[in-house]
Parts: C-alpha cells; structure tokens; sequence
C-alpha cells in the first residue's frame, strides 16, 4: 500500500468524523504553542493525531497497546514515536513530558483514576494535559442505548465534567476549562444513536451534519452533554 493511499485512508478514518476534528482541534488549541515542546498522547492509535501536533512544532509520541494500529500509523508520513504500551502503566520516566493528550480513552479503561495518575507522573509541573472523555449526562433516559453503547465500545465508566475535575485535582491537576460538546438532549441522544446502531460508518457518514452539531452546542447551555473536553495543568511543587 502507498504512502499516499495511508494517509488518505487515515485523513478519512479521522477528519471525516461528525466530531473529531472540532474536538482535537479544541485539544490542540488549548495546547497553546507546540513548538519545540514534548507530546504524548495516551491511547492514540496509529499516531495519527500526535502527526498533527507535529506539524504544529512539537516532538509528539502516540502510545497504544494495538499493536496493528502501531503498524499501520508507522507508514503515516507525519508519524509520531510510537511506543506499545498499557496507559496504567507509562513506560515513560516522571516530568518527562510538557503536554499530555488523550482523546475519549479513559472511559475504555478498567481504572481511570489510575490512569489520570499516570498522566500526571509523566507531565513537567506546569504542564497541560488536554483530554476528553465520555460524559453521557443523560445516558440514564436512553438506558438500551446506552447498553448499546457500553457493549459496543467497551465503555467503562463515564467521565461528568464535575467528577472529571475532582479525580484530577486528586492526582495533581489543576483544570484550567471544560466544554461539552453534543450539549442538548437531542443532541445526546443523536450521539448514542450513531453510536449503538451507526457505529464507524454512521460517525463518518454523520460528518455532513457537524456544523449542525457545532451550532446546536453554541446555542445550548455548557452545562451537560455527550462528551467533556478539559484543559487541567500539573501543579508546581
């Protein structure tokens, strides 16, 4: 397979998604400069995210245990390092890194907190962990859809912005801001739609709708939704 065809393929994998361009582009911004400066990005697949980062200056490493997302995002062309490895255990040494990201990982995670912990070890005091995770307010009035969800995608636990905030200040951190993307409940339950009965190809082929989406959430109070985006910040000792 070319180069060419990987990128393509990863381009549409990422970019044409009825979310994830907005998000991380969120995460990213709320970065602030990457020049120069060190990236991990817990549980990032093929890279292909940290690959942006590094076309935005940093010297970024994506961390999966999928070892054939690892291979694949080896043929990428603004690939990252890629490590193989378990999020609850960084194989990294304490302070070694100025950025932390992790996009809608830790609800997958058997214990999150553990893993907050991890990303906290691993960040230089003063650094910016930029994250989002599955928040699912609502969740409890579609309860089959939620299953649905659960099943599908592995989902352990789901993240509140406010239960979020207090298990980062427990590990350290100190959350800078927070929004919530799918804010409405009829967003919310858009989102479980795509994801119990869409899956991969209704979260592509939903992409059409994302500014749609985008202007529902400018309209919504930022109070509730599907998915948390939070900016926290390593304390100095």
């Amino acid at each position: 397979m070319s180069p060419l065809r990987d990128d393509a393929l990863a381009y549409a994998g990422h970019q044409v998604h009825v979310m994830r361009r907005r998000e991380v582009g969120t995460l990213l911004s709320w970065a602030g400069d990457l020049h120069g400066r060190t990236m991990l990005d817990v549980a990032g697949g093929d890279g292909y995210w940290a690959g942006q980062a590094i076309r935005r200056g940093a010297r970024a490493v994506s961390l999966d245990l999928a070892r054939h997302k690892l291979t694949f995002g080896s043929r990428l062309r603004h690939r990252p390092g890629l490590v193989e490895g378990d999020a609850l255990r960084l194989p990294f040494a304490p302070a070694t890194f100025d950025v932390v990201m992790s996009v809608c990982a830790i609800e997958h995670f058997d214990d999150g907190p553990a893993a907050l912990a991890e990303m906290a070890r691993v960040l230089r005091p003063g650094g910016d962990l930029v994250m989002s995770a599955d928040a699912l307010t609502r969740a409890e009035r579609w309860p089959d859809l939620f299953a649905r969800h659960r099943e599908r995608y592995h989902v352990q636990h789901t993240y509140p912005g406010e239960r979020l905030a207090k298990l980062l200040d427990a590990a350290g951190l100190e959350v800078v801001r927070q929004t919530y993307m799918f804010r409405s409940e009829r967003a919310e339950r858009l989102y479980l739609n795509l994801s119990a009965k869409g899956g991969k190809v209704g979260w592509n082929a939903a992409a059409a709708i994302s500014p749609l989406v985008a202007l529902s959430d400018r309209r919504a109070p930022d109070t509730t939704g599907s998915v948390v985006l939070t900016h926290a910040r390593r304390r100095q000792p």
